[in-house]
């Protein structure tokens, strides 16, 4: 059998890193396998679901790179289908109408626990043989309930936890149609998975109690066990508090990872050892994640989210990535801040000489708009520092010696530099630190050579001149 697996979000909200991780392994799992990859989105909800939430996570899915092998199911539009399988099953008495109110259900619940026993629905709506039912309230609209199994026991095989056994003694007639009609989630998930064929159920664990009565309605429907799909329930992920994973903890919208400067290939990275892992390796591509990862080696336990060790995850992809992918990122986060890169500079150059420099693409942008934008201002007290009239003295034989390099590589730039030093009797800083500061404006930069080299000949010495001109003005004054 084909592997299939789905991711099902409910769009009353973005995707956040729970969903984000339960993507991962579904989609991981069904390439690993050679199967499908289903995109649900459960919108039943009308109340809470909204477009901006269904459009946060596509957006999400995309920019992971988690591509779903057609277009993406919405519950929605599935509604007349659901119509008929409730109906099929009030059909073959596998469901029934229920006219209790929803105070009765409530009183019932309470004297179970007022008998120390679990609070329920008491099953007084339920045909059986020789039982005759009351004749229906004219005023009250059913619900629909599904007859669930009276005897015997569930047993959930979880690839991850290993087997779970309820006994559906345990489990109460779930509704399954509310009295305006609507079907309710339990419901609709059934029907979506075995209409999909989806062989394997990955989700996180706050769904194990909805398993069992899934289970039997599966097999109401289907019959055949050999039909039923796998189930694989993730543990959650928690904060360093041991709580679980919240807004107070970063749990944000996976989209504001991007916003933050975070890779989707180092989030996805980060998200795989969330709860897996192999051996003591800690950076995976993503061809690496499809042939190593296993759902049966997913740990028991709850993951804890580190912030810090994502953000080591993502420098060590930015380390290696190639020069012109980094290139073309660092541009889409520059021209976000409406930089222009018109010019000579290279951003694929200035973004593989700052790869070391930055954990995040935020950071890297930071460092790089100085490649782009001409200071106009300079640190103060970097000028006080740096800047004093021999050290001004030293930038302008450095600028003439600059203007007469016939080769413009960073070898070249290295020599001129040091040779003004040597000229001098100068210490290098004495010469490096006002050059940082005329064409940064501040005293921090790459290596100088590299960074001159990289900011162009024409640039730098119009940066160089334009700071003589201003700092001999301040030094005047």
């Amino acid at each position: 059998m084909s592997v299939v697996t789905r991711f099902a979000p409910s769009p009353t909200g973005y995707l956040h890193i729970g969903g984000a991780r339960t993507a991962l392994y579904s989609w991981l799992h069904a390439r690993q396998n050679g199967g499908r990859f289903v995109l649900r989105i459960e919108d039943t909800d009308r109340e809470r679901s909204t477009p901006e939430a269904v459009q946060a996570i596509l957006d999400g899915m995309t920019w992971l790179g988690l591509d779903a092998d057609e277009a993406p199911v919405y519950q929605t539009e599935r509604f007349d289908r659901y119509k008929a399988v409730i109906q099929q099953l009030l059909d073959e008495g596998k469901a029934y109408h229920c006219y209790s109110t929803a105070e009765e259900v409530e009183a019932m619940r309470e004297a179970a626990r007022a008998k120390g026993e679990k609070p329920r629905y008491d099953g007084s709506w339920r045909p059986s043989p020789g039982r005759t039912l009351p004749e229906p309230p004219a005023d009250v609209p059913p619900v629909v309930r599904f007859a669930n199994p009276l005897e015997g026991d569930t047993v959930i095989h979880d690839l991850i936890k290993g087997d779970i056994t309820i006994s559906n003694t345990e489990l109460d007639d779930l509704i399954i149609a509310r009295s305006d009609g609507t079907p309710t989630y339990n419901f609709c998930v059934v029907v979506d998975d075995m209409d999909m064929g989806i062989t394997h159920i990955i989700r996180g664990d706050d769904h194990v109690n909805n398993t069992p009565r899934q289970i039997n309605i599966f097999r109401a429907l289907v019959g055949d066990e050999s039909q039923l799909p796998h189930y694989a329930h993730v543990p959650m992920i928690l904060g360093a508090d041991g709580k679980r994973l919240s807004k107070r903890h970063g749990a944000v919208g996976v989209m504001t990872f991007r916003e933050q400067g975070i890779l989707p290939e180092a989030l996805i990275n980060y998200l795989v050892r969330l709860g897996w892992s192999q051996g003591d390796k800690e950076i995976f591509s993503r061809e690496e994640m499809v042939e190593s990862f296993r759902l049966e080696s997913v740990q028991k336990g709850a993951a804890t989210f580190d912030p810090d060790k994502l953000l080591w995850v993502n420098q060590e992809h930015i380390k290696a990535m190639p020069a012109e992918r980094l290139g073309g990122l660092l541009a889409d986060y520059l021209a976000e801040r409406g930089v222009s890169m018109a010019g000579e500079v290279d951003v694929a150059a200035v973004a593989d000489i700052l790869r070391e420099r930055g954990a995040t693409m935020v950071e890297m942008a930071d460092k790089a708009e100085m490649f782009f934008v001409a200071p106009t201002e300079y640190d103060a007290k970097a000028v006080k520092k740096f800047c004093r009239p021999v050290n001004l003295e030293l930038l302008a034989q450095v600028r003439d010696r600059l203007a007469a390099l016939p080769d413009w590589s960073p070898q070249a730039i290295h020599e001129a530099v040091h040779g003004v030093a040597e000229a001098n009797d100068a210490g290098l800083g004495k010469v490096a630190q006002p050059i940082r500061v005329a064409v940064a404006g501040v005293p921090v930069s790459p290596p100088i050579d590299t960074t001159l080299a990289v900011l162009g000949r024409d640039a730098t010495l119009a940066r160089i001149d334009r700071a003589l001109e201003k700092l001999d003005r301040s030094a005047d004054n």
